[in-house]
């Protein structure tokens, strides 16, 4: 497996996993929030292993690695994304809020597209919304999520789109399910 030959202890999650993308970032940030405190754990009770084991799913570094379809309720006034698009904003601003520097998540249709969009998905940290200049909050509730991520006003180093968080790859001819994967180190 990738992840192994990246050094990533890989933990399938499964091929189903479905529900409002929302809500499915939030299952994605708290595993990587508790995969995290496990490590903190390890460093204070060192000394006692049953406690260690009790704590740890896994040794980091690890990649969750989820599949299935989420969905996004839209209201009449919404704007442009796609579910993967959404679950990603929804993480970033998750990712943020718990102050998970060093966990990556990125969603993606296997398909190539994600709602009426021609990306696939999209690749966060815990640090996407300090870089942006727009309200994260407000394009997450607007199911704007890829005109977030188009935003040429951001504050990262490139402006050109090469440092999008976009997953651009064009149609694959495939269509599996979605793919998320959570980089936790």
């Amino acid at each position: 497996i990738e992840s192994e030959k990246r050094g990533y202890h890989p933990i399938i999650l499964g091929t189903r996993i479905e529900g409002e993308a929302k809500h499915v970032a939030g299952m994605y940030v708290a595993m990587a929030q508790h995969l995290k405190a496990s490590k903190e754990k390890e460093a204070v009770i060192a000394t006692d292993a049953a406690a260690v084991a009790h704590f740890t799913m896994s040794p980091l570094p690890v990649a969750l690695i989820g599949g299935g379809e989420t969905t996004v309720t839209l209201g009449s006034q919404h704007g442009k994304g796609g579910r993967n698009q959404e679950l990603a904003l929804a993480a970033a601003l998750q990712l943020k809020s718990l102050s998970l520097r060093n966990v990556i998540l990125a969603s993606a249709g296997t398909d190539g597209t994600d709602g009426p969009t021609d990306a696939a998905g999209a690749v966060v940290d815990g640090g996407l919304v300090d870089r942006m200049s727009l309200s994260a909050e407000e394009y997450l509730q607007n199911h704007n999520a890829y005109n977030y991520f188009c935003n040429p006003n951001d504050t990262r180093d490139s402006n050109d789109g090469s440092n999008s968080p976009l997953i651009m790859t064009g149609p694959t001819g495939t269509n599996v399910a979605d793919v998320c994967v959570t980089l936790v180190r």
